[in-house]
């Protein structure tokens, strides 16, 4: 970690002078969804701490121009996309993002996570929740208009879950184009996918087999800047926690008096950042610094030492975590992507494989 932390401390004002020309401008469209009771009171603290690793592999066969000849304006059709299901509804943002994050995360990004059939992965425990499934198909009903058989679902989740981002105010990343979709999508694999309750050890271990690192996991964990839970995944901290028949004691008390209305039901949801749920900013990562992470595996990455400064860091410098958010987006963007010529195939709807 020591050496982690050396490396962003040296890249810090090369963060900080590039950060703000790193993305273009784009307007961002904000809707309203439901009036919904949040925490209030969080006060932004000030710190100077590491930064960034700006690694970024982008696949040996992957290409920003991929797609140039064969279907010009495809990031255009998926943005304008994007932009109109946002204006409808805005928390489809952050279900874009977890509906990304869950491809990537079961046989890389190879678009399994949308094939729809009996045992699919669709159908899996950690899956119930998952939304944006109905963007991607509008999208993916354009695109074979102006483009048939040439783009691939996987390519299109990937992109779509960055112009989601932008839409609520995150930062932009180039994404490399070429992926392949995947064949094969089985439901118990999914149990793969981090689900709340892990140590941060468990956490890294599944990172780290993608070729992720610590500081991808604290800061795509920022992800939770936006987005519900649902209180099924909160409530053995609010209630048994660890069989005690009391609360979690790392919860700030004000904060757990809060959950305990917001949670009475697991069918209930709770908003993943209390105080600026529907704002992309470094409040998730104050919200840590005060007791006050909904998940166990959130509020864990600021009592493990591996990753409590990683965390002060993103929490003082906002321009740094929006910064690495793109870079380590990218990177999992890139996750096991199929690209050779005898691996996947361009599926002419998202849900199926195709039948020729």
């Amino acid at each position: 970690m020591n050496s982690i932390v050396s490396l962003l401390l040296v890249l810090l004002l090369v963060v900080q002078l590039n950060a703000s020309s790193s993305y273009p401008e784009h307007d961002h469209d904000r809707h309203d969804e439901e009036t919904n009771e949040s925490w209030e009171g969080a006060t932004t603290l000030t710190l100077t701490l590491p930064t960034i690793s700006d690694d970024l592999p982008f696949g040996e066969f992957l290409s920003n121009s991929y797609y140039h000849r064969s279907c010009p304006d495809l990031e255009g059709i998926i943005s304008r996309k994007v932009k109109q299901w946002l204006k409808e509804d805005y928390s489809l943002a952050a279900g874009l993002m977890r509906l990304h994050f869950h491809d990537c995360a079961i046989r890389g990004c190879d678009a399994s996570i949308l094939l729809n059939h009996e045992g699919s992965e669709r159908e899996g425990k950690a899956s119930k929740t998952l939304r944006g499934f109905e963007v991607i198909d509008d999208i993916k009903a354009e695109v074979e208009k102006k483009c048939p058989k040439t783009v691939s679902c996987a390519d299109i989740l990937t992109a779509a879950a960055r112009d989601a981002t932008v839409q609520v105010g995150g930062p932009y990343w180039a994404v490399p184009y070429g992926r392949k979709d995947g064949k094969v999508s089985i439901a118990k694999e999914t149990e793969m996918v981090p689900m709340g309750h892990e140590d941060i050890t468990s956490l890294l271990e599944i990172f780290q087999s993608q070729g992720l690192n610590v500081v991808d996991l604290v800061v795509l964990s920022g992800a939770h800047t936006i987005g519900r839970s649902s209180c099924e995944s909160v409530q053995h901290r609010l209630f048994n926690f660890s069989g005690t028949a009391k609360p979690d004691p790392s919860l700030d008390a004000q904060y757990l008096s809060y959950l305990e209305r917001k949670c009475r039901w697991a069918s209930d949801y709770a908003d993943l950042d209390a105080v600026t749920p529907h704002k992309f900013d470094t409040a998730y990562y104050i919200n840590l610094q005060k007791k006050m992470g909904l998940l166990s595996t959130d509020q864990m990455l600021y009592s493990d030492p591996r990753t409590k400064s990683l965390v002060s860091a993103f929490a003082s410098q906002p321009s740094v975590f929006h910064y690495q958010f793109g870079i380590s987006m990218a990177k999992l963007g890139n996750v096991q992507v199929l690209t050779g010529q005898n691996e996947g195939e361009i599926r002419t709807n998202c849900n199926f494989v195709n039948s020729y």
